[in-house]
């Protein structure tokens, strides 16, 4: 297990350095350089060479990237925003706490909701209900994060008159927690489509695990269907959900972005919106690679996980 979890975290390792070689390539390969970026179409030449001189553009490349690396590993910088004059480490971490906010409670309701509807389906497989949350999911499946966004705003708030039409706009997460009328269509829209997904998963998961020999052999000992179902093939049914946790995280990351900016919710999305939109070279490259990092914290916690929970996993 020991072993296991080192080369792990030594794969980590690797994948992250790539993702900082892959940043910052993509930094130099904008049309104009970072120069042109940050200053604007109409900087003068003399005022470009100063920018390149003073950020060690001027310099060959494997020293821009040895100075670019031992910056993050050293200080974490991540550059600075000239559109909002302010480093990009201190506009991500005034943001990330709300994203993780949104993110998490989507998380959380997705599982709470898709798990029973999972053991639902199994339960009462190929009947009526278990057909209506398969034509369900296929529906959720394929709904467009933005469409679906828009058509909660426009029945539950504007409409109904339920819910905000915007996100809660306070500056602390305990502000916008405390609006559940702003942030509850938010978390519906990212974890409706996650829930689509979770619930098939769980039902295959689920109709498989019960055909094990250890399942027959639970009943035939007299176990009742609900011990049967609960006691002895749920945990071992929720392990292939750990791994897709880790793995659906880009996704659920993706959606954020596109939430945050239907609903105007002030976290890492909107800001990775704002900052394409006003060409904020820095500010996305920085959001850029906090997502990717966030992709390879969250796979390799779902490793660890599995190797938890699953007794039978055993790494040489």
């Amino acid at each position: 297990m020991t072993g296991y979890l080192i080369r792990r975290i030594a794969q980590a390792i690797v994948v992250v350095l790539g993702v900082i070689l892959l940043t910052f390539l993509l930094g130099h390969i904008i049309p104009g350089g970072a120069a042109r970026a940050a200053l604007g179409q109409r900087a003068t030449p003399s005022a470009l060479a100063q920018f390149n001189h003073e950020h060690h553009y001027d310099e060959p490349i494997w020293n821009q990237f040895w100075l670019y690396t031992w910056g993050i590993i050293r200080h974490f910088d991540l550059g600075f925003s000239y559109r909002n004059n302010q480093s990009v480490v201190s506009l991500i971490r005034e943001r990330i706490p709300k994203t993780l906010v949104l993110v998490g409670l989507s998380t959380v309701f997705a599982l709470l909701v898709a798990v029973p509807l999972g053991i639902l389906q199994v339960v009462r497989r190929n009947k009526p209900v278990d057909y209506l949350l398969t034509g369900a999911s296929f529906v959720g499946y394929s709904m467009p994060a933005f469409l679906l966004g828009q058509l909660l705003i426009l029945y539950f708030a504007i409409d109904l008159h339920w819910f905000e039409f915007e996100a809660p706009q306070s500056s602390s997460v305990a502000g916008i927690l405390a609006d559940p009328r702003g942030w509850i269509l938010p978390v519906f829209s990212l974890s409706a489509i996650t829930i689509a997904g979770f619930s098939r998963y769980m039902r295959s998961s689920m109709m498989e695990t019960l055909t094990e020999d250890y399942i027959r052999t639970a009943r035939a000992k007299g176990a009742s269907p609900s011990r049967v179902l609960f006691r002895h093939a749920l945990r071992n049914a929720l392990i292939p959900i750990i791994t897709l946790l880790g793995l659906t995280l880009p996704a659920i990351v993706g959606g954020a972005i596109i939430t945050e900016t239907v609903f105007n919710y002030p976290g890492m999305g909107l800001l990775t919106t704002n900052a394409a939109t006003q060409n904020d070279v820095p500010l996305l490259l920085g959001t850029t690679f906090i997502a990717a990092i966030a992709t390879v914290v969250g796979n390799l916690i779902a490793d660890i996980l599995y190797a938890v929970v699953d007794p039978r996993v055993r790494y040489a």
